[in-house]
C-alpha cells in the first residue's frame, strides 16, 4: 500500500434507493442506516495490497486467486480489475506509456508466426510424451514406432519430435453471401425472421446457423418444416454440408436427428399442426429453428416453442435464439408480419411487442428482481431478402424469369418481397413503393388537418394530413393510436403533439357526440372544452362505401411523362400502425363494396377515411380563423399592373 497507509478516501461511500441488493467488494452496510454503504476497511486492507502485488508485476489471475483466499469470498478476473481501474489507476503518479515495437515487413510477420506455430507444435508433444509415460508405455515402442507410423498425419519430424506441418491453404465449407445472408447470420437479437423473395438464400443460411454450437456436447437444436415431404430437401443440404464442417457427424433416419462428435444434438422433422407441438413438452432446446413461418395460420406454435428454449451450459445460455424464415403470403401471413415487419423499419432492430396491443413486453412491475422491474424482455428483428442478393440464382437470369412470368400479385410476393400484399385484401392496390415516403419538413404554408376514431377499449387512433397545394397530394405526416384513453386523456395528447403545429380543422367520428342514455357532456364535447376542436364526420347511410370508393381513386398511381409517379395518398414512414393495417383489412366476403365488417383492426382505416371525405383543400374558408387574404398590389400604380 501506498506509505504504508490505506487510502480510504479513494473509497468513498454512497447511499442506495432500496435497503437491500448485493453490495460490492471493499464495502458494507452501515448498522445504523441500511441505506447507507460504507468502507469496509478489512476488505479494503487486503484488496490494496492486492493493488501493489498488480504494480510490482504480478498476474490478474494470481491476485484475484489469492483475495478470494484472503477475503473468503470467490472473485472473477473482471472484477479485480474493475476494482484495480476505480481505486488506483486514476491516482497514480506516472502513468504508463504504451510500448511500441519496431516495424516489421510482412515477411517477417510470417516467419514469427511459423517460429510459434512450431513451439505449440513441441509443447503439444512434450504433453503426449508425458500422457505416455503415465500410463506406463513401453519406451522401446514409443522411441521405435513401427515404420509406417513414423509420420502421422504428415507431421514433421523436427529435433526428434514430431511437429504438425504448417498449413499453407484453408479450405471453406461454407461462405455466407454478403449482405443479408451475412447480417442474418451475425444477428444478435434473440428472434431473427429472415424473409422476402424467393431465392434468396434464405434456407441454407437457416441450416448453416446452428452450425457454430455443434462443437459443444450440450447443443441441441431444433428445425421444424410444416411437413416432412417439405422437409425432404433441407435434409439433402445438410447431408453435404455437416460431415465435411463436421467429420464424423452422423444422420439418424429413425429419429431424424444429427449427431455430431461432440455429442451435440440437431433434430430436423415437421409439425404439421399447432396440436402437435406438445410433443416437445418437457424438452430443452438452445437453437429453434421454423423454415416458411407464414405456413402456420397462428402464432400458438411458435410462442410455445420459446418456452421451450432453455440451457444449463453458461456457454450456451448466450447463444438462445430463436430464428425463421419465410416468403410473404400463405396462412400466417397477417400475424408473422404484425410481430416483425410493422413494428419497425426493415433491418432495424427493436424490442419484443405484444401482436394485439401494440406494447413493449416488458418484466412486471412487482418482479422479485427489482432491477429488472419493467425493462423490456428481448429483441426481434427482420432481415429483407432479395434475389440479387443471391449470386448463385440471379447471374444467369434463369429463376429471375420465371417469377417475372407470374401473376402481379404473386410476382410482387415472391420477387420484390412486398409484405403489403394480402390475398382477399380490400385495397391490393397499396404499395410502400409509391404510397410511402422518408419523413422530411413540411412547408409552413401547406394546409394541415387531423382526423380520429375514438375508442376506450378498442384503440383510438388520429392522423395528421398535409396537403401539397402543387397537386392537392395528402400527406398522412403524423398519428397516435392506443387505448385506455378518456376523451380528455386523447384530447391532452393530441393538443401536445400538434404545440408546434397549425391545424386547420378535425374531423372526428360522430357518435362521440351522441348523449347515450345521460345528461352530462358528450366525450367530444369534453375534449372541446380542453382547447382541443373537432368537427363530428359523415356518417350518413352510404359514407362507408363512398370513403372506400374515395381511398381506391387517392391510391391510384399515375405515371408521368418523365417516368416518375404520383399518387394521391402517401404515408410517413413513421405512421407504423396505418401503414400496417392498410394492406391487411379484407373485402366483404358478401360481394358488397364495404370491408368486411368482422374484422377488428378498422381503427386507423376509419380515421383515414374521415380524413379524407372531410373535402380537404389547400385552402377553405372552414378554417379556424387562419385563412391567409392576398390582396393584388400593382407594380406600376398608373398603369395599374
Amino acid at each position: 500500500m501506498e506509505d504504508n497507509l490505506i487510502k480510504l478516501e479513494r473509497w468513498k461511500g454512497y447511499t442506495r434507493k432500496l435497503p437491500y441488493g448485493k453490495v460490492g467488494f471493499g464495502y458494507m452496510v452501515d448498522s445504523n442506516d441500511p441505506l447507507n454503504i460504507i468502507p469496509n476497511v478489512e476488505q479494503i486492507k487486503f484488496i490494496e495490497q492486492g493493488f501493489d502485488y498488480l504494480d510490482s508485476g504480478s498476474s490478474l489471475r494470481e491476485v484475484t486467486e489469492w483475495l478470494s483466499q484472503k477475503l473468503l469470498k470467490s472473485m472473477v478476473h473482471q472484477t479485480v480489475s474493475n476494482l484495480y481501474k476505480k481505486h488506483r489507476r486514476p491516482y497514480l503518479r506516472v502513468k504508463t506509456l504504451k510500448k511500441t515495437g519496431p516495424t516489421r515487413t510482412r515477411e517477417q510477420r510470417k516467419v514469427i508466426a511459423a517460429k510459434a506455430n512450431i513451439k505449440r507444435a513441441r509443447t503439444k508433444a512434450e504433453i503426449l510424451e508425458q500422457r505416455y509415460k503415465d500410463k506406463k508405455l513401453k519406451r522401446e515402442d514409443y522411441d521405435n514406432p513401427p515404420e509406417e507410423k513414423k509420420r502421422p498425419n504428415n507431421f514433421l519430424k523436427t529435433d526428434g519430435v514430431y511437429v504438425p506441418p504448417v498449413l499453407k491453404e484453408v479450405s471453406f465449407v461454407f461462405t455466407p453471401n454478403p449482405g443479408p445472408q451475412t447480417s442474418f447470420l451475425s444477428a444478435s437479437e434473440e428472434e431473427v425472421l429472415y424473409g422476402g423473395s424467393a431465392g434468396g438464400g434464405k434456407s441454407y443460411a437457416m441450416i448453416a446457423d446452428p452450425m457454430r454450437y455443434f462443437h459443444n456436447p450440450n447443443f441441441v437444436g431444433l428445425l421444424l418444416r410444416r411437413t416432412n415431404d417439405e422437409l425432404r430437401e433441407l435434409k439433402w443440404e445438410t447431408q453435404k454440408l455437416y460431415p465435411k464442417a463436421f467429420p464424423g457427424a452422423k444422420w439418424k433416419e429413425k429419429d431424424s436427428m444429427w449427431v455430431f462428435p461432440s455429442g451435440a444434438k440437431f433434430w430436423m422433422t415437421y409439425l404439421e399442426r399447432d396440436d402437435d407441438v406438445l410433443r416437445y413438452q418437457g424438452q430443452a432446446f438452445t437453437w429453434i429453428g421454423v423454415d416458411e413461418l407464414t405456413q402456420y395460420a397462428t402464432p400458438f406454435a411458435w410462442t410455445y416453442l420459446k418456452s421451450r428454449l432453455r440451457t444449463s451450459d453458461p456457454e450456451l445460455k448466450k447463444a438462445l435464439s430463436m430464428r425463421a424464415t419465410t416468403n410473404p403470403g400463405g396462412p400466417g401471413h397477417h400475424w408473422v408480419k404484425k410481430m416483425f415487419i410493422d413494428p419497425a423499419p426493415y433491418g432495424q432492430s427493436f424490442w419484443a411487442t405484444d401482436i394485439e396491443t401494440n406494447e413493449i413486453l416488458k418484466y412486471p412491475d412487482d418482479h422479485e428482481d427489482p432491477s429488472k422491474r419493467g425493462k423490456p424482455l428481448f429483441k426481434r428483428r427482420f432481415i429483407p431478402a432479395r434475389l440479387r442478393d443471391n449470386p448463385y440464382l440471379y447471374e444467369d437470369g434463369a429463376y429471375e424469369r420465371g417469377l417475372q412470368g407470374l401473376p402481379e400479385q404473386q410476382r410482387r410476393k415472391l420477387l420484390d418481397g412486398d409484405w403489403s400484399i394480402m390475398e382477399g385484401a380490400a385495397f391490393a392496390e397499396f404499395n410502400p413503393r409509391y404510397h410511402v415516403c422518408k419523413p422530411f419538413d413540411i412547408p409552413s404554408d401547406w394546409r394541415r388537418f387531423r382526423s380520429a376514431d375514438y375508442g376506450y377499449s378498442s384503440p383510438a387512433c388520429v392522423l395528421w394530413f398535409a396537403i401539397d397545394p402543387a397537386f392537392d397530394t395528402l400527406y398522412v405526416y403524423k398519428e397516435l393510436y392506443g387505448s385506455g384513453m378518456t376523451g380528455v386523456d386523447l384530447a391532452t395528447k393530441v393538443l401536445d403533439m400538434e404545440e408546434d403545429d397549425r391545424v386547420s380543422y378535425g374531423i372526428l367520428d360522430s357518435s362521440v357526440w351522441h348523449q347515450r342514455g345521460h345528461f352530462g357532456p358528450s366525450i367530444a364535447e369534453e375534449m372541446i372544452a380542453q382547447g382541443c376542436r373537432w368537427r363530428p364526420s359523415d356518417r350518413g347511410q352510404g359514407s362507408r362505401v363512398a370513403g372506400k370508393n374515395r381511398l381506391h381513386e387517392l391510391l391510384k398511381v399515375e405515371e408521368l411523362h418523365d417516368g416518375s409517379y404520383r399518387t394521391g395518398l402517401v404515408i410517413f414512414d413513421n405512421c407504423r400502425q396505418l401503414i400496417a393495417d392498410l394492406p391487411s383489412i379484407p373485402s366483404d366476403p358478401g360481394g358488397t363494396d364495404d370491408i368486411d365488417s368482422r374484422y377488428p383492426n378498422d381503427h386507423s382505416y376509419d380515421a383515414l377515411r374521415y380524413g379524407i371525405m372531410s373535402r380537404p383543400r389547400a385552402n377553405s374558408p372552414l378554417d379556424w380563423g387562419n385563412t391567409p387574404h392576398h390582396t393584388y398590389i400593382p407594380v406600376d400604380k398608373t398603369f395599374g399592373y
